[in-house]
This record gives structure tokens, sequence and C-alpha cells, in this order.
């Protein structure tokens, strides 16, 4: 089982695994190919695959490295999964880093000189072959990983069928899939479960043009809240046409936050909800810090500020009046921690959001795609990982899987 080649299909590469051997004629087919035209395969149905991996934790430029190895034929329950699409989040960095509080495990089990770790929590995949005792997943379905930490940076990948769960691929992008099971569904979970908001209600959030913030704006809408939306401040047109875009996508208010920081910005709330008659329940802060705080004190008595990110690194100092006269509740919520413990309402709220993009109702969070082909070198892709910490980015990097 010691040679490998690559080969080229017109059709699926779900295609080459009808075959698991390699004729004389394909081989020398497959010499006279152009490499962009070829697919890496093994003589005996071993499928050959790249993965981003570290052996340790730290700074992603210094840690990352590049490894190939071979994944054999399936049977039982496991899998043979090709990624399609794989998004690079801040937590993804972050467990890199050593910094979050959950992280993949470091395994051996890829021929890797040390063990190492396999990087990336959201993806979609495409089944290529399944093992006889996989009974809700067949190939060529679209499948996403089950729960976090399941490393998905790579090309190619075997799991066990409960690893993954399945989703209906009708009328959706790769892309579409890969980066629903966080954003979307933090978005939706924090407007649906900590407090009492019916259609009329206000919420707030900071972040407002971030992946979660642009997901609440738009479930909000359709669900008839109406939502104050802070962006970090931009100056000219940069800073109007930003705005427009969170009008356009749904947000009833939307400012700066320099403006929610300025004297009067209390004031300015309760003219937007006529006296302060309508409730303002809920506050979605990823930023913390005083930005956090000045947030919270636009909240209506006995509302709710939900955490979920910490953007500033700063801590919320919340004094002791905002408790006691106004009765303001504040709560952490982290969708790992969430869909982890409870996986078919991860999956019942998986769907119905996708079905919402089915509709055309629900549009998509700008993206960089950064290519990902069998010949992508190893600097292309930590560019990628780089450009994840730095701000002001175009859209949301994700890893767009060619011809692996």
């Amino acid at each position: 089982m010691g040679f490998s080649l690559r080969l080229s299909f017109n059709s699926s590469p779900l295609a080459s695994l009808s075959k698991p051997r390699v004729s004389v004629q394909q081989c020398i087919k497959a010499a006279n190919l152009p490499l962009d035209r070829r697919r890496h395969i093994s003589a005996y149905g071993y499928t050959q695959a790249k993965v981003l991996i570290y052996p340790k934790h730290g700074s992603p430029a210094d840690v990352l490295a590049l490894h190939t190895h071979s994944i054999s034929p399936p049977h039982s329950n496991l899998l043979t999964l090709r990624t399609l699409a794989a998004p690079l989040n801040p937590a993804d960095i972050n467990q890199i880093q050593g910094t979050y509080p959950t992280a993949p495990p470091f395994t051996s089990s890829l021929g890797t000189a040390q063990p190492s770790a396999v990087p990336g929590n959201e993806a979609c995949f495409e089944v290529l072959s399944a093992g006889s005792a996989c009974k809700d997943v067949t190939r060529g379905d679209w499948v996403i990983p089950r729960q976090t930490g399941l490393g998905t940076w790579r090309t190619h990948l075997q799991v066990a069928e409960d690893q993954v769960m399945r989703v209906d691929k009708q009328g959706l992008k790769a892309e579409q899939v890969a980066t629903v099971s966080v954003n979307p569904v933090t978005a939706y979970r924090m407007l649906k479960d900590f407090a009492p908001m019916q259609e009329g209600d206000w919420f707030i959030q900071n972040g407002a043009n971030s992946g979660v913030g642009r997901a609440a704006v738009q479930l909000g809408a359709m669900w008839g809240f109406k939502s104050i939306c802070i962006i970090r401040q931009r100056e000219g047109a940069e800073g109007d046409a930003l705005k427009r875009e969170m009008q356009d996508l749904g947000a009833t208010v939307v400012v700066s936050d320099q403006e929610l920081l300025e004297k009067g910005f209390g004031e300015r709330v309760k003219e937007w909800t006529n006296g302060g008659r309508q409730p303002l329940k809920l506050g979605l802060n990823c930023v913390g810090g005083d930005a956090g705080m000045a947030m919270a004190k636009a909240l209506s008595s006995g509302g709710t500020m939900v955490t979920y990110g910490a953007m500033s690194k700063s801590p919320l100092r919340v004094g002791a009046a905002m408790l006691i006269f106004k009765d303001l509740r504040f709560v952490g919520f982290w969708v790992s921690r969430w869909g982890d413990r409870l996986p078919e309402e991860k999956k019942k709220t998986i769907d119905e959001v996708l079905e919402t993009i089915r509709k055309g109702r629900f549009k998509d969070v700008p993206i960089v795609e950064v290519p990902w082909s069998w010949d992508t070198k190893k600097e292309e892709l930590l560019d990628a990982v780089q450009g994840t910490l730095e701000g002001f980015r175009k859209g949301k990097g994700i890893f767009k899987f060619g011809d692996t």
C-alpha cells in the first residue's frame, strides 16, 4: 500500500470510489495530466489527505504545519468525508493559541512525528463513502460536525457516523452550511432563550455587523423585534454605507460606539422607544468593558444582558444600582457548551435557520474565500489564518476546497 498517484475524473469525486484499484492505463493517463486536473488517491482505495496541524499551543504562524496522510476505506460505522468549506473563526485561533476553554485533542493518529491537534470547529463535508453499519448517512450527503473540536481545517477526514449530522443540501451552498452552527445559532438562541421577547419589543446589541450581529438583526426583524445596533466608528462614506447596510438587513436604529458613549444617549433611547413605554428587554454583548456597561445602562428595568464575547478584553464592572434598583440580570452564553449539551435542539435550530436561507429570507454574511486545492502552499493558508486576527476585515474568512 506504499505508492499513490493523482488522477482526475470529469465527474464527481465520488466516482473514484467505485473502482478502488487503478489500472496501468489509468496510471499512464494520470501521469500525462496537468497537476490541476489530477486527484490524489491511492491504488488500494486509500484517500490521501492534507491537514493543518499544531503540535503545541502558540502563535498560528509559529506552530501550524501542513501534513499529508492516508485514510483507509471506511468500515463498520465510519464515514470518509471530503471538506467542501470550513470557516476561520476567532475561537479557532484562540484554540491554537491555547487561550480558549476547550481544545481539540493532541493525537498521533495522523502519523505525525509528535502528537498534534487539528484546528477548526465548523465545516460542510460531503460523504465520499460509508461503512456497512452506517444507517442515516450515505454517499453524496452533506454533513456538519455534531459537536465542537472535530478539527475541520483539512481536505478529508474519517469519523464515526454519530460525530456528524446530516443536513438537507437542497437549495444551499456549501459555505452557507459550513457557517450555520455558530453565529446564526448563537443569535437565534440569545433572542429566544433569555427574555420574554414579544412582537414590538426592543433589543440592543454591540458588534452588530459581526456574524452574530447580522444574524440577530435578521432573525429579530423576522420575529417582529426592533433593534438598536451599535457598530464601531467609521469615518465618512464608509460609516454611512455600513449603517445603510445594517438597516437593509432589518436594523431599526444604527449608531456608532462613539455615539453610545456620548452624554444623552439614554434620552435618545427613550425617543426611539416611545418615551420608554416600549421596553428594551435584551442586550447582546460581545465587547465588554465600558462600552458594554454603557449599553447595559440603556436597558429597561428587569432587562437582561447576555454576554457571548469580550472583544475589548476588559471586564464588565456592574454597579450595585443596576442590580438593586433596575433589577438587571447579567448572564453569559456559550453556544459550544449549549450545542454539546443539547445536540437535538441544536439540530432543530440549524434546520430552521437553513430553511430561512433556502427561502431567501436570510442574507449571507460577507465572506472572503480562501481557495484550498491539493497544491495550495502552507504559506497561503497561514496568511488567511493571520488575517482572522486583524480588524476591519472585508468578510469572514472561509476555506473553500477545490480539487483535493
